[in-house]
């Protein structure tokens, strides 16, 4: 069964998504090239994995596709979806019912999470802080509602690729906060995570290229081993 609670606080500072961005977002392509392939990736990143993280958190939640993912994984003794759309929390609510999965959805800002603090095992943050303007004060919200030593689970595209030609005319994003895999890492260490080398991974899959990785299709020329990455997943853990 879910629940669905609207959080009364204003909910700024969220740059709206396209129409096709919003579309693209509940699609199969998505969920199983996207979603479910950083998911993995970010699980192997996990050191002393746990056998359950009794309260997850999804910010970002949208369609709701990564509940069962999770819910498979980490065993969550209780699940809370975090949105500002109510329209996708509704699909959410859908989607996990169908899936047979009890998440608390609530509409709310990064920024002003209706969580207590200390409360939470995991954090779970896939492609949305880059949508935040105020990416700082959403980081030190997570940071608050994670028990110490409680994990962020974040993947993220980076400015190089935020900035490219294809992301610019298919989404919406304010380009003035995109950021370096360089500058999360310090931002992230700002808001009181530490992150080992070792649970960091820079995927660089095709759909992150401005080329679309055709000369590597086409031609058999390899990606440049120095770069600016386009994708940046990692683990960290609250102080």
């Amino acid at each position: 069964m879910v629940t669905t609670a609207s959080e009364t606080r204003s909910i700024p500072d969220v740059v709206p998504e396209s129409s096709f961005g919003v579309w693209f977002l509940g699609t199969e392509t998505w969920s199983i090239h996207v979603l479910k392939r950083a998911i993995v990736d970010l699980e192997r990143l996990i050191k002393d994995r746990k056998p359950s993280y009794p309260v997850i958190v999804d910010v970002g939640c949208g369609w709701g596709q990564s509940f069962k993912y999770l819910s498979d994984r980490f065993s969550p003794e209780k699940m809370i979806g975090i949105d500002t759309d109510e329209k996708l929390l509704e699909a959410s609510n859908i989607l996990a019912s169908k899936n047979n999965i009890s998440v608390d959805l609530r509409k709310s800002n990064a920024s002003s999470l209706p969580i207590p603090s200390g409360t939470v095992d995991m954090i779970f943050c896939h492609q949305t802080l880059h949508h935040l303007v105020d990416q700082e004060g959403a980081l030190g919200e997570f940071n608050r509602v994670l028990k110490p030593g409680g994990l962020l689970l974040l993947a993220e595209s980076t400015r190089k690729y935020i900035h490219s030609w294809v992301i610019r005319l298919l989404f919406r994003h304010d380009m003035d906060v995109q950021r370096s895999a360089a500058e999360y890492l310090a931002m992230l260490d700002k808001a009181g995570f530490e992150v080992d080398p070792e649970a960091i991974s820079y995927p660089y899959l095709w759909w992150s290229r401005a080329d679309f990785g055709l000369p590597e299709w086409l031609l058999g020329i390899k990606p440049p081993l120095q770069r600016e990455e386009t994708l940046i997943n990692l683990v960290a853990s609250r102080r």
